[in-house]
């Protein structure tokens, strides 16, 4: 939270990328839990909508968080309206409908996790770049567009990938290429440290100074680390 200048921002998308294991998932279960407490708890007092798109979301987990916190697992549960995107299409088609769900049942939070999966598996290579780049543009796009106009926090998750040609500073760029780079309003990089520790960097955020945090991974949820 201090990181990120008192949480996820309203009005804007925040990209989380890392490699397998950093903990991407791990945060938007913890989100679509924390975003339900009230705003003098640090949440919003509203609802979730989960997008998997790899199939890593799991209920067991939401329900772990929610004890964490000392919720009631089934008002939590019933406060994430989960969906399973199995494509690209209906990805998009997903975050379109959206403009009637989030008035309807006080949305406040949108997680895409993750956002770039479908479309690297639809259109591999380098021949096919263009294209991708074009579609992923635009459902960035739409879903920035959701964002402002109800005024709710938008989360994505992206894979890195190792980039061979890279000699100096760090191996791993953020699949998405260049339009992910541009389109959110702030990118945090996860990577692992010791046991089940993360490091959370603050990348490219206008109004943010860069720094980092270490959190931790616990039965209960992410939290703080505890010397």
């Amino acid at each position: 939270d201090q990181l990120l200048g008192g949480g996820v921002e309203t009005k804007t998308i925040t990209e989380f990328f890392g490699e397998f294991g950093t903990g991407k998932t791990q945060l938007c279960h913890q989100l679509a839990v924390n975003v339900q407490l009230p705003v003098e708890k640090g949440g919003l007092g509203g609802t979730a909508v989960y997008i998997d798109t790899e199939g890593t979301f799991r209920w067991e987990r939401i329900e772990a968080m929610a004890r964490g916190k000392g919720l009631d697992p089934d008002e939590v549960m019933d406060k994430i309206y989960f969906i399973r995107a199995v494509s690209s299409d209906h990805q998009m088609a997903i975050v379109e409908e959206l403009k009637e769900l989030i008035p309807e049942k006080n949305v406040k939070l949108v997680i895409i996790d993750s956002v770039t999966g479908h479309f690297r598996a639809e259109y591999p290579g380098r021949e096919n770049l263009a294209v991708r780049q074009q579609k992923l543009n635009k459902h960035l796009h739409q879903l920035q567009n959701l964002a402002e106009v109800f005024n709710i926090a938008a989360v994505v998750t992206n894979q890195v990938m190792a980039r061979p040609d890279v000699f100096y500073g760090d191996p791993t760029v953020a699949v998405g290429g260049h339009i992910l780079g541009h389109a959110p309003g702030v990118r945090v990089q996860l990577r692992k440290s010791r046991g089940n520790k993360r490091i959370a960097r603050v990348i490219d955020a206008p109004h943010l100074p860069e720094g980092e945090a270490i959190f931790m991974i616990t039965e209960t949820g992410v939290t703080d680390v505890t010397e």
